[in-house]
């Protein structure tokens, strides 16, 4: 697959990295000449000028390229995830449940549709064909990781009759289906601008619709975000 892009990275060893551990000072950098000038055409060397630290200690910390890769991908995953806290008492009524559905709904297009979040998207799947266990992090840790929680909460939501008696699993993934449509797609080819609070809003309260078609969702203004964890 082609890289993000062509040009060969200036190294810039003046970078304002803030000090810091040097595994997060590596994983800055990294992140950032990925983000600039693609995988393949970023060097270990480049990585090291750029976050100042010595071949010795990013070598003793990752193994090549890839794992440097992977550990940006899987630190920033877990800021995507949005969670739900299933810990949390389900929601007495329907609206109750259709208003946090909404807010867990634009919580997750917010993050997603950030450009630092579409840049691991891009590098993810740039690398699959050769590192496919990075695609799989990202995968595992932010989409599949939303949908089992949200899978979970409407099982407890239907033992209080809130929602269709149906596969949860099969609910939450439909959910997530008329959420995205097909905007992740044209937002990692560049097709289309990010969403407007205007739009986030729609597809949130659609998504919730074909979950909770009765309730009284259009009233809803989503101004707080639902719980989550870690």
């Amino acid at each position: 697959m082609s890289n993000l892009k062509k040009t060969k990275p200036t190294p810039n060893p003046t970078a304002a990295y803030p000090s810091g551990p040097i595994r997060e000072r590596i994983l800055n950098a990294a992140f950032s000449l990925f983000a600039e000038s693609g995988f393949s055409t970023t060097s270990m060397l480049d990585i090291v000028t750029r976050a100042r630290v010595s071949k010795r200690d990013l070598y003793a910390l990752f193994q090549n390229k890839h794992a440097v890769l992977a550990a940006c991908i899987h630190e920033r995953t877990g800021r995507m995830r949005r969670p739900l806290d299933t810990a949390a008492p389900v929601p007495q009524t329907r609206d109750a449940l259709a208003k946090l559905l909404v807010d867990f709904g634009v919580s997750i297009l917010k993050t997603v549709c950030q450009p630092e979040v579409l840049t691991v998207f891009r590098l993810a799947i740039a690398e699959s064909d050769r590192a496919p266990e990075i695609a799989r992090t990202l995968h595992h840790s932010g989409r599949e990781a939303n949908l089992k929680t949200l899978a979970a909460l409407l099982t407890k939501a239907q033992e209080r009759r809130l929602v269709a008696n149906d596969d949860p699993a099969a609910l939450a993934t439909r959910y997530f289906a008329l959420l995205w449509g097909d905007l992740l797609l044209s937002l990692l080819m560049r097709v289309r601008k990010a969403p407007t609070e205007r739009e986030i809003q729609t597809r949130a309260r659609a998504a919730t619709e074909t979950l909770l078609p009765s309730s009284s969702i259009h009233g809803l203004a989503s101004n707080s975000h639902p719980s989550v964890s870690g």
